[in-house]
């Protein structure tokens, strides 16, 4: 039942292969994140100081540094957070989402409750958890389903007695323009009881090998989870990444990012809406679609044969064999995917399939 919840988007990739299984951005790594990255390799011989780029980030997120912890990755926190909170007597894990959460907690030794979405996977108003449920995941936006939660909602989850824990990684790509902060994060709120975000650096400026990520919450949390941490657990390189990328410059550039890579995220999803059998589901805010088109388990595997690699929606609790995930990329890049895409439907019976199960 759980041996799959180690899959990952990059097991998907091969040499050759047009990457839509991976949701980290490629494009070249910008001056002013570069510079002080390379810069820091001259001070490698001295211990990593987590203090600069902690204040940075606490700066960026309105809140004391005592409420900050650097990671080595969002899946860090994690291990952390199930480590810390070996005490929590309900743990539950809001599904579909990234399936980190429920292997750390079960690393741990949790006896874990799954709540599956109804629907297009957006968080009803009045979600029923289990009684008792005193530690909460949930992600928002959520991958793989890339619905973005009404903060609202969300915050409604957060109670006395329990910890919420809302892993934000894709948060900055679901910006919009006109705000002033990304649509419904709760990573300035610090008036909710228990309350834990999950932040990650990897996904928009290209850091999945650099190993970056923090975590934002109450003062004593955070103390717990740095005192089960190993010790400097977080690179000086991968540090000075977190406080240029905390940086006034940093956060216009991702909203300069996210802005288009809703453009292209609208041409997805309206060229694969253009397909018979294809279904998007919801409204897509983030980096990536999530896609249900009958036999989707061998039409995957079809389009690895034909140079393009997609992410499998099998793995992911509450979904099935007829779910993949398809990152977002230019428009070159997805009229290459949808010509193999609408071959293969054509050619290979897909499109029928889709057609009778829709008739079910």
């Amino acid at each position: 039942m759980h041996e799959e919840l180690g899959h990952h988007g990059d097991a998907e990739v091969a040499p050759g292969l047009v990457d839509l299984a991976v949701n980290v951005r490629r494009d070249p790594m910008p001056e002013w994140l570069s510079a002080p990255i390379l810069a820091s390799l001259s001070a490698l011989a001295a211990y990593p100081d987590p203090g600069p780029a902690t204040a940075a980030i606490a700066a960026r997120h309105r809140r004391p540094p005592e409420e900050v912890l650097l990671t080595a990755g969002a899946a860090q926190g994690f291990v952390l957070l199930a480590q810390a909170l070996r005490d929590a007597r309900c743990p539950v894990v809001v599904h579909p989402q990234f399936t980190e959460p429920e292997a750390a907690l079960r690393g741990a030794g949790h006896d874990v409750r799954r709540v599956v979405l109804p629907g297009d996977f957006t968080l009803p108003p009045d979600l029923p958890l289990p009684d008792g449920a005193d530690l909460v995941f949930i992600g928002n936006p959520t991958n793989p389903t890339s619905v973005l939660h009404p903060a609202d909602r969300i915050a409604a989850l957060a109670a006395p007695g329990r910890v919420l824990v809302v892993d934000e990684a894709f948060a900055d790509s679901a910006y919009r323009p006109g705000l002033d902060r990304e649509p419904e994060s709760l990573a300035e709120r610090r008036d909710l009881p228990g309350l834990v975000v999950v932040r990650s650096l990897t996904k928009t400026w290209g850091l999945a090998g650099l190993r970056v990520g923090y975590l934002l919450g109450p003062a004593d949390l955070i103390a717990r989870c740095r005192a089960v941490q190993p010790l400097w657990p977080v690179s000086t390189p991968a540090l000075a990444a977190a406080e240029a990328c905390a940086s006034p410059v940093a956060v216009a550039t991702e909203r300069e990012i996210a802005a288009r890579l809703a453009d292209d995220r609208r041409y997805l999803v309206h060229r694969l809406r253009a397909l018979p059998g294809v279904t998007v589901i919801g409204a897509p805010a983030s980096a990536f679609v999530l896609v249900r088109v009958a036999g989707a388990d061998k039409l995957r595997l079809a389009l690895r044969e034909n140079g393009v690699a997609v992410r499998r929606g099998d793995t992911f609790p509450g979904l099935g064999p007829d779910y993949v995930r398809v990152a977002v990329r230019d428009t070159a890049t997805t009229d290459r995917f949808l010509a193999v895409l609408r071959t293969l439907l054509e050619v290979d019976g897909f499109e029928e399939r889709a057609d009778h199960a829709g008739d079910a």
